[in-house]
Protein backbone atom coordinates (compact mmCIF):
# COMPACT_ATOMS: atom_id res chain seq x y z
CA UNK A 1 0.00 0.00 0.00
CA UNK A 2 1.21 3.15 -0.72
CA UNK A 3 1.64 6.65 1.34
CA UNK A 4 -1.37 8.29 -0.30
CA UNK A 5 -3.50 4.82 -0.22
CA UNK A 6 -2.84 4.02 3.72
CA UNK A 7 -5.23 5.16 6.73
CA UNK A 8 -4.25 8.78 8.46
CA UNK A 9 -3.23 8.99 11.56
CA UNK A 10 -3.79 12.20 13.80
CA UNK A 11 -1.11 12.77 16.19
CA UNK A 12 -2.49 14.15 19.53
CA UNK A 13 -1.51 15.52 22.48
CA UNK A 14 -2.24 18.07 25.14
CA UNK A 15 0.40 20.02 27.19
CA UNK A 16 0.25 22.93 30.14
CA UNK A 17 4.54 24.26 30.34
CA UNK A 18 5.27 21.25 28.54
CA UNK A 19 8.46 23.14 26.66
CA UNK A 20 11.65 21.01 28.53
CA UNK A 21 11.12 17.96 25.61
CA UNK A 22 8.76 19.22 23.60
CA UNK A 23 11.07 19.76 20.27
CA UNK A 24 12.11 16.14 20.51
CA UNK A 25 8.38 14.52 21.13
CA UNK A 26 7.10 16.48 18.14
CA UNK A 27 9.93 15.42 15.77
CA UNK A 28 9.42 12.55 16.71
CA UNK A 29 5.84 13.03 15.63
CA UNK A 30 6.99 14.69 11.88
CA UNK A 31 5.84 11.39 10.08
CA UNK A 32 2.38 11.34 10.87
CA UNK A 33 -0.40 13.10 8.60
CA UNK A 34 -1.44 15.79 11.11
CA UNK A 35 -0.27 17.24 14.82
CA UNK A 36 -2.61 18.43 16.89
CA UNK A 37 -2.07 20.01 19.99
CA UNK A 38 -4.49 20.70 23.07
CA UNK A 39 -2.88 23.41 25.12
CA UNK A 40 -4.15 24.91 28.48
CA UNK A 41 -2.60 28.44 29.17
CA UNK A 42 1.08 27.42 28.94
CA UNK A 43 3.03 30.70 29.45
CA UNK A 44 6.34 29.47 28.64
CA UNK A 45 8.02 28.01 24.96
CA UNK A 46 5.12 25.52 24.43
CA UNK A 47 2.77 27.04 21.81
CA UNK A 48 5.65 28.56 19.90
CA UNK A 49 7.59 24.90 20.02
CA UNK A 50 4.19 23.80 18.82
CA UNK A 51 3.91 25.97 16.11
CA UNK A 52 7.30 26.04 14.70
CA UNK A 53 6.51 22.09 14.07
CA UNK A 54 2.86 22.72 12.04
CA UNK A 55 1.08 21.43 15.18
CA UNK A 56 -2.67 22.24 15.04
CA UNK A 57 -2.97 24.58 18.67
CA UNK A 58 -6.42 24.58 20.37
CA UNK A 59 -7.29 26.24 23.50
CA UNK A 60 -8.59 24.36 26.45
CA UNK A 61 -9.02 25.28 30.18
CA UNK A 62 -6.51 24.01 32.61
CA UNK A 63 -9.19 21.87 35.01
CA UNK A 64 -5.49 19.90 36.92
CA UNK A 65 -5.90 16.94 35.36
CA UNK A 66 -5.52 15.92 31.76
CA UNK A 67 -8.03 13.29 30.86
CA UNK A 68 -10.76 16.37 29.71
CA UNK A 69 -8.35 17.84 27.34
CA UNK A 70 -6.83 14.43 25.94
CA UNK A 71 -10.55 14.09 24.81
CA UNK A 72 -10.98 17.35 23.69
CA UNK A 73 -7.86 16.57 21.32
CA UNK A 74 -9.38 13.47 19.85
CA UNK A 75 -12.47 14.84 19.12
CA UNK A 76 -10.48 18.24 17.40
CA UNK A 77 -8.64 15.08 15.02
CA UNK A 78 -9.15 15.58 11.58
CA UNK A 79 -8.07 11.75 10.47
CA UNK A 80 -10.21 8.47 11.72
CA UNK A 81 -7.22 7.42 13.71
CA UNK A 82 -5.46 8.69 16.58
CA UNK A 83 -2.44 8.25 18.22
CA UNK A 84 -2.20 9.94 21.76
CA UNK A 85 1.19 10.89 22.96
CA UNK A 86 2.01 12.81 26.39
CA UNK A 87 4.67 15.75 26.02
CA UNK A 88 7.66 13.72 27.24
CA UNK A 89 6.96 10.60 25.30
CA UNK A 90 8.98 10.01 22.21
CA UNK A 91 7.33 7.79 18.85
CA UNK A 92 10.08 5.76 17.70
CA UNK A 93 10.09 5.43 13.54
CA UNK A 94 9.14 1.66 13.95
CA UNK A 95 6.62 2.32 16.22
CA UNK A 96 5.11 4.67 13.16
CA UNK A 97 5.02 2.43 10.86
CA UNK A 98 3.51 -0.60 13.26
CA UNK A 99 0.86 1.82 13.47
CA UNK A 100 0.03 2.54 10.05
CA UNK A 101 0.14 -0.95 9.39
CA UNK A 102 -2.19 -1.90 12.03
CA UNK A 103 -4.68 1.00 10.66
CA UNK A 104 -4.25 -0.89 7.48
CA UNK A 105 -5.31 -4.37 7.69
CA UNK A 106 -8.60 -5.71 7.58
CA UNK A 107 -9.27 -6.83 10.58
CA UNK A 108 -7.77 -4.00 12.47
CA UNK A 109 -8.44 -3.61 15.82
CA UNK A 110 -10.15 -1.01 17.30
CA UNK A 111 -7.33 -0.03 19.74
CA UNK A 112 -3.69 -0.96 20.57
CA UNK A 113 -1.53 -1.29 23.87
CA UNK A 114 1.33 0.33 23.52
CA UNK A 115 4.78 -0.65 25.83
CA UNK A 116 6.47 2.50 27.46
CA UNK A 117 10.13 2.48 28.53
CA UNK A 118 10.83 4.16 31.77
CA UNK A 119 14.01 5.27 33.56
CA UNK A 120 14.40 6.63 37.58
CA UNK A 121 17.53 7.94 38.82
CA UNK A 122 19.07 7.74 34.95
CA UNK A 123 18.16 4.43 34.70
CA UNK A 124 16.01 2.56 32.31
CA UNK A 125 13.65 0.05 34.69
CA UNK A 126 12.70 -3.49 34.48
CA UNK A 127 10.02 -3.09 37.15
CA UNK A 128 8.32 -0.23 34.83
CA UNK A 129 8.64 -2.30 32.05
CA UNK A 130 6.22 -2.48 29.99
CA UNK A 131 4.06 0.10 31.60
CA UNK A 132 1.15 -0.86 28.69
CA UNK A 133 -0.82 2.46 27.69
CA UNK A 134 -3.78 2.36 25.52
CA UNK A 135 -2.68 5.18 23.17
CA UNK A 136 -3.75 4.23 19.62
CA UNK A 137 -7.40 3.92 18.44
CA UNK A 138 -10.15 4.66 16.10
CA UNK A 139 -11.12 7.86 17.01
CA UNK A 140 -14.89 7.06 17.75
CA UNK A 141 -13.94 4.22 19.68
CA UNK A 142 -12.15 5.54 22.54
CA UNK A 143 -13.22 7.89 25.78
CA UNK A 144 -11.07 8.85 28.53
CA UNK A 145 -13.37 9.12 31.91
CA UNK A 146 -12.78 12.46 33.77
CA UNK A 147 -10.90 11.63 36.47
CA UNK A 148 -7.17 11.09 37.39
CA UNK A 149 -5.42 7.83 36.37
CA UNK A 150 -8.35 6.87 35.01
CA UNK A 151 -8.02 3.81 31.74
CA UNK A 152 -9.65 4.75 28.14
CA UNK A 153 -13.19 3.27 27.71
CA UNK A 154 -12.91 1.49 24.65
CA UNK A 155 -15.64 0.22 22.10
CA UNK A 156 -14.17 -2.95 20.63
CA UNK A 157 -11.47 -5.38 20.53
CA UNK A 158 -8.30 -4.23 21.74
CA UNK A 159 -4.91 -5.71 20.90
CA UNK A 160 -1.77 -5.86 22.90
CA UNK A 161 1.89 -5.15 21.00
CA UNK A 162 4.24 -7.79 22.78
CA UNK A 163 6.55 -6.85 25.57
CA UNK A 164 9.37 -8.32 23.76
CA UNK A 165 9.20 -5.66 21.39
CA UNK A 166 10.96 -2.64 22.86
CA UNK A 167 11.55 -1.13 19.33
CA UNK A 168 7.65 -0.13 19.47
CA UNK A 169 8.04 0.73 23.07
CA UNK A 170 7.59 4.59 23.83
CA UNK A 171 10.50 6.40 25.01
CA UNK A 172 9.63 8.34 28.60
CA UNK A 173 12.09 11.26 28.24
CA UNK A 174 10.59 12.42 31.87
CA UNK A 175 13.46 12.71 34.26
CA UNK A 176 12.36 10.89 37.46
CA UNK A 177 13.84 11.76 40.08
CA UNK A 178 13.48 11.07 43.99
CA UNK A 179 12.97 14.48 44.36
CA UNK A 180 10.08 14.92 41.78
CA UNK A 181 8.28 11.25 42.94
CA UNK A 182 7.76 12.74 46.29
CA UNK A 183 6.21 15.96 44.97
CA UNK A 184 3.98 13.56 42.46
CA UNK A 185 3.01 11.59 45.32
CA UNK A 186 1.64 14.49 47.40
CA UNK A 187 0.08 15.91 44.19
CA UNK A 188 -1.35 13.02 43.03
CA UNK A 189 -2.53 11.29 46.22
CA UNK A 190 -4.81 14.48 47.13
CA UNK A 191 -6.57 13.71 43.46
CA UNK A 192 -6.65 9.74 44.56
CA UNK A 193 -9.26 10.85 46.92
CA UNK A 194 -11.26 12.70 44.65
CA UNK A 195 -11.54 9.79 42.64
CA UNK A 196 -11.60 6.85 45.01
CA UNK A 197 -13.70 8.83 47.93
CA UNK A 198 -13.00 8.34 51.34
CA UNK A 199 -12.78 5.15 53.64
CA UNK A 200 -12.05 3.49 56.82
CA UNK A 201 -9.17 1.87 57.14
CA UNK A 202 -7.49 -1.32 59.73
CA UNK A 203 -4.82 -0.39 62.09
CA UNK A 204 -2.90 -3.64 60.55
CA UNK A 205 -4.07 -2.21 56.94
CA UNK A 206 -1.60 0.54 57.64
CA UNK A 207 1.57 -2.06 57.44
CA UNK A 208 -0.25 -4.77 54.61
CA UNK A 209 -0.91 -2.60 51.99
CA UNK A 210 2.21 -0.35 51.70
CA UNK A 211 3.99 -3.39 52.44
CA UNK A 212 2.30 -5.22 49.48
CA UNK A 213 2.65 -2.19 47.25
CA UNK A 214 6.40 -2.55 47.86
CA UNK A 215 6.74 -6.17 47.45
CA UNK A 216 4.93 -6.48 44.31
CA UNK A 217 7.28 -3.81 42.59
CA UNK A 218 11.02 -5.13 44.15
CA UNK A 219 9.55 -8.64 43.73
CA UNK A 220 7.18 -9.56 41.53
CA UNK A 221 7.95 -6.37 38.58
CA UNK A 222 11.50 -7.04 38.87
CA UNK A 223 13.04 -3.90 41.23
CA UNK A 224 15.21 -6.19 42.67
CA UNK A 225 17.64 -6.37 39.00
CA UNK A 226 17.48 -3.05 38.99
CA UNK A 227 19.66 -2.10 41.96
CA UNK A 228 19.67 0.99 44.48
CA UNK A 229 16.83 2.96 42.07
CA UNK A 230 14.65 -0.52 41.99
CA UNK A 231 14.83 -0.69 45.73
CA UNK A 232 14.35 3.00 46.21
CA UNK A 233 10.95 2.95 43.52
CA UNK A 234 9.63 0.11 45.34
CA UNK A 235 9.86 1.93 48.82
CA UNK A 236 8.50 5.50 47.11
CA UNK A 237 5.46 3.25 45.21
CA UNK A 238 4.97 1.78 49.36
CA UNK A 239 5.02 5.31 50.60
CA UNK A 240 2.32 6.88 48.05
CA UNK A 241 0.00 4.12 49.26
CA UNK A 242 0.83 4.98 52.56
CA UNK A 243 -0.16 8.66 52.02
CA UNK A 244 -3.23 7.51 49.65
CA UNK A 245 -4.36 5.99 52.72
CA UNK A 246 -3.73 8.42 55.08
CA UNK A 247 -4.96 11.30 53.43
CA UNK A 248 -8.35 9.04 52.88
CA UNK A 249 -8.74 8.34 56.51
CA UNK A 250 -8.62 11.89 57.31
CA UNK A 251 -10.94 13.12 54.99
CA UNK A 252 -13.09 10.52 56.50
CA UNK A 253 -12.43 11.76 59.77
CA UNK A 254 -12.95 15.28 59.28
Amino acid sequence: MSHTDRPKISAVLNTYNAAEHLDEVLKSLAGFDEIVLVDMHSDDDTRRIAAAHGARIVDFERCGICEPARNAAIEAASHPWVLIVDADELVTPQLREYLYDTAAREDAPAALRIPRINSFMGREMHCLYPDYLTRFARKERIFWPPVIHAQPQIDGVIETIPASRRELAFVHLERNTIASRLEKIIRYSAKEVDRRGYRHYSAPAFLVKPFGRFFRSYFLKGGVRDGRPGFFWALLEAHYKLTTMLRQSDRTTS
